[in-house]
């Protein structure tokens, strides 16, 4: 059981990490594609071990989640600051995914 609650661990704190670091990069290099190519790498991984991990589903809701937080965090920043709903919406996705991807039933045995 420990191995997949590292996996669901590490992949909802990558989850957070690929929108910090995606914005983290587009901010320090003044390049916004640069910043999205990071997110997508980031996302990709995640719901590549979302699927694996929990189900199509579940990893199409992590998706959707990711994605609600990114739209988000624009508006957002605006009333907290850009660095504030960054971490804001990292934190809630992390979260989100956790809960939305706990581990496949393991058959008896």
């Amino acid at each position: 059981a420990l191995p997949r609650l590292v996996t669901r661990t590490t992949t909802a704190a990558l989850a957070a990490l690929s929108l910090i670091l995606g914005f983290a990069v587009a901010s320090l290099t003044g390049n916004r594609p640069l910043g999205g190519l990071v997110l997508v790498i980031g996302g990709a991984a995640c719901a590549w071990s979302w699927w694996r991990l929990s189900s199509a589903w579940r990893a199409l809701a992590c998706v959707a989640v990711a994605a609600v937080a990114f739209i988000v965090s624009h508006p957002l920043g605006q009333v907290i600051t850009s660095w504030g709903s960054v971490l804001l919406v990292a934190a809630i996705t992390a979260v989100a995914t956790y809960a939305i991807t706990p581990p496949r039933s393991q058959p008896p045995g």
